[in-house]
């Protein structure tokens, strides 16, 4: 592909304590031209997603993106040119691209350790569902309940950010399983909706309600298991106090990524110890071995109207430092996305 623009958005500056509009740059370029063993992709979708910013870092190692680099993504997109066996103009794929129109990639893998390569989508999943629900955000729910929290029927099992991308479908997935479920949120709207759109037995609005004497009402018995995206340490003590004997708590995100502010701020370590509460960090990257049984199981699920893929959807690739400030912000409803 001989002619024509591409716009992106490279980082401008690394984020201090927190990521904005003012730490990207819009630029245009040309289309690049694939060389032997490569393709050049049309990006369609791109996912936003918290851990995203960890990479802007100087301290991320390999996977820094490197000052006047283009910002990356995981992305599904459509073959326009290909220079690579296997792959020809037309096909669906997903894989680490940019915040940019078009993006040359070959089939290795594009993130430590050996993550995301060049992948089809099968025609019958849509590009978006396919680094949504059936992406990352979908593997870490689907690892974090399923390995971790273990849900069973009749336990209650409590999952803050219920409203997010991951909170969504763990709680869908409890639910399932037979628990009762109850949703912590930013506002109450999303909180609504968590109850509404996803089934939940309960949500708690943490801007605006105490969330200790909501638990005691929503949950008398206690909690069997908290999926916590959250980190909030005063969250968690408060999770902690009302946590059932054998609980299990899965970590799984945090309000923030920022490094230098990784503080525990006195978690209550002796609930931990007399209540036999086993806590488990969960990072998806790790097991990419494993996404090929978690999405299918999620497919089936979906299929089956047992599991609703929830999606924020926001247009135009111009609008994507806004949209990953969105997740930071807590204002999306189910996964975030950007179509181009």
């Amino acid at each position: 592909m001989s002619e024509g623009v591409n716009h992106r958005w490279v980082l401008a500056k690394r984020p201090a304590g927190s990521v904005g509009h003012e730490n990207f740059r819009w630029i245009e370029s040309p289309v690049p031209s694939p060389t032997e063993g490569q393709v050049l992709v049309k990006n369609l979708w791109l996912s936003l997603d918290p851990t995203q910013i960890l990479f802007t870092y100087e301290e991320s190692g390999e996977n820094t993106i490197p000052l006047g680099g283009v910002m990356k993504c995981i992305a599904s997109g459509q073959i326009v040119e290909s220079r690579l066996p296997g792959y020809a103009p037309g096909d669906i794929v997903q894989g680490w691209f940019g915040w940019e129109d078009y993006t040359v990639v070959d089939d290795r893998p594009q993130l430590a350790p050996g993550l995301f390569p060049l992948t089809k989508i099968p025609a019958d999943i849509a590009p978006e569902l396919a680094i949504g629900t059936l992406g990352l955000t979908g593997m870490a729910a689907y690892l974090g309940t399923m390995d971790v929290g273990q849900p069973k029927p009749g336990e209650t099992f409590v999952v803050s950010s219920a409203a997010g991308g991951v909170g969504s479908v763990a709680g869908q997935i409890a639910k399932m399983h037979g628990s009762r479920v109850v949703g912590i949120a930013g506002g109450k709207e999303r909180c609504r909706r968590v109850v509404s759109d996803l089934g939940f037995d309960g949500a708690i609005d943490r801007r605006s309600e105490d969330i200790g004497s909501r638990l005691d009402q929503l949950c008398p018995d206690g909690v069997d298991v908290f999926f916590d995206n959250n980190a909030l340490p005063a969250m968690m003590n408060v999770v902690l106090a009302r946590m059932r004997s054998q609980g299990r708590i899965v970590l799984c995100g945090a309000s923030q990524y920022y490094i230098g502010d990784q503080s525990t701020g006195g978690l209550d370590y002796i609930s931990l110890i007399m209540k036999r509460v086993r806590m488990e960090g969960v990072y998806a990257n790790d097991s990419g071995d494993r996404f090929p049984e978690a999405r299918r199981v999620l497919g089936g699920w979906i299929k089956e109207g047992k599991l609703k893929p929830v999606e924020d959807v926001m247009v135009g690739l111009g609008n994507a430092p806004r949209a990953l400030q969105r997740v930071f912000a807590g204002e999306n409803f189910g996964k975030q996305l950007l179509k181009i």
